[in-house]
């Protein structure tokens, strides 16, 4: 059910009575995982929208560090969760098209934390599996109380995966006026367009409602000083040149850490770092050593079993600006809702993005064009006929080259496909070579890869799959 999982445990919380407070050192925090999904990283305050009401990430960001330059790998849910909880990347751990699982063995930060000592519990979202590589403590909200209060002596970990601002757009206050405001650029400006980010603006503020009773959570029991806490946006949503591609919209994510007294309140950072390098960073904070970490993978870049990802510690302590020099990004649309067969790779840097369509040739599609489940796309689609800008957005979604480069510090939106450009040849070379190398280390064959995808989906979603090409 879609509903607000902390509220529920606030009640049992407020007519409780000496809850013993955490004694957990500095050396094993307690961590509090707060996840979006589908949100974009720009739809919020501390990423500066003032129109989307979001007053608890607010607060939560002048207690924190910030992060200007942080990303998954992969715009999709399932494949987001399992590299953020595995450290590694999506081909390497097996879990690259939607609705997937990790390859067998595949072991994740559940199992880490507790050979740490831990408790590791979950609330709300899974969307990984199988459940032996993710081992949590499942919860309901009236358990979340008794969770984190039940041993003083032993340090936690509780993840809190909302099930916000995911569409369909039905839930929060309701009192956006899509008249009013500002969309983002590249949107096609319609009446359903407007009604469409409304609503969606709307399940933000839902999920900032959710922030602040999970803090509130941390703070009745005095857990504040001991938590590290974690929020973070998944991914962008299912508007065009979010969800389902390699565009920043899609890939960058909302990154806040709070961990009173050891972290600078206020604070933000431009180091690039991904998904992959929070599990390291988490367990490196929890008092082990990353370097020695057993994923149950084989193909790491030193050819052991450790993660893909590095921690960024440092960058947690101040005591560095920098982390990657590179960020990668991988998209299957097979396993997709009406998806098509649209394979795409892409990598940044401090400014350029480079992203390769490995299909080029074929028709981008989704569940937003072929079956416009939020009733914006079709809006779409008749305002092309008579406006060349529309008719740009909407050819610019469905059908792009085999290569494209943007330069993000002028052209954050990366509406300039600069790939034809004389002067930037050099660079999309040196990019080039980069993915490619990537790309060999993680085992991804491109085209053939992508061939093997629904190898790496649930038995349920193979046997859906099977019917809907059968129709």
């Amino acid at each position: 059910m879609r509903r607000h999982l902390i509220a529920a445990a606030l009640g049992v919380l407020f007519c409780a009575s000496g809850i013993a407070q955490s004694t957990a050192a500095e050396s094993s925090p307690n961590f509090l995982f707060i996840i979006a999904d589908d949100m974009g990283c720009h739809d919020c305050g501390p990423y500066g929208n003032q129109q989307i009401r979001t007053p608890h990430l607010d607060r939560l960001a002048r207690q924190s560090m910030t992060f200007n330059r942080a990303f998954t790998a992969t715009a999709m849910c399932a494949p987001t969760r399992q590299q953020l909880y595995t450290g590694v990347f999506p081909v390497r751990n097996g879990a690259y098209p939607n609705h997937s699982r990790v390859k067998r063995g595949t072991r994740s930060l559940v199992h880490h934390l507790q050979e740490l000592g831990y408790r590791v519990g979950l609330v709300g979202k899974r969307h990984f599996g199988p459940t032996k590589s993710f081992p949590f403590e499942f919860l309901t909200p009236q358990l979340l109380t008794e969770f984190v209060t039940r041993k003083a002596d032993q340090p936690f970990c509780l993840v809190v995966a909302s099930n916000h601002p995911h569409a369909p757009w039905t839930e929060g206050p309701g009192d956006y006026n899509g008249e009013k405001l500002q969309l983002p650029e590249g949107f096609v400006d319609t009446p359903e367009t407007r009604a469409a980010y409304a609503a969606y603006c709307s399940e933000v503020t839902a999920f900032d409602d959710e922030v602040g009773e999970s803090l509130e959570l941390l703070r009745q029991n005095n857990l504040e000083k001991d938590t590290v806490v974690i929020a973070t946006s998944e991914q962008g949503p299912q508007f065009p040149a979010g969800k389902w591609t390699c565009y920043e919209y899609g890939l960058q994510v909302a990154l806040i850490i709070r961990w009173p007294q050891q972290i600078q309140a206020g604070s933000r950072t431009d180091a690039i770092v991904q998904y992959v390098d929070i599990a390291p960073t988490v367990v490196e904070l929890a008092g082990g050593t990353p370097s020695k970490i057993d994923t149950g993978l084989m193909g790491a870049s030193d050819g052991g079993r450790g993660f893909d990802g590095r921690s960024f510690c440092e960058v947690l302590r101040g005591t560095t600006g920098k982390h990657n020099d590179w960020v990668f990004g991988i998209h299957t649309t097979r396993g997709i809702i009406a998806g098509s067969d649209y394979p795409i790779r892409s990598i940044r840097d401090g400014r350029y993005k480079y992203i390769r369509n490995l299909n080029s040739e074929s028709t981008f599609n989704n569940i937003v064009t072929e079956k416009d489940q939020e009733t914006f796309w079709r809006s779409w689609e008749r305002e092309a006929k008579q406006n060349p800008m529309a008719a740009k957005f909407v050819s610019r979604y469905l059908k792009r080259p085999a290569e494209e480069l943007y330069d993000l510090q002028t052209d954050p939106w990366e509406m300039t496909n600069l790939a034809n450009s004389p002067e930037q040849q050099a660079r999309i070379k040196q990019m080039g070579r980069r993915l490619e190398a990537w790309m060999q280390q993680q085992g991804d064959r491109g085209i053939t890869t992508e061939g093997e995808a629904t190898l790496h989906r649930s038995r349920k979603r193979r046997k859906q799959a099977t019917a809907d090409e059968r129709n």
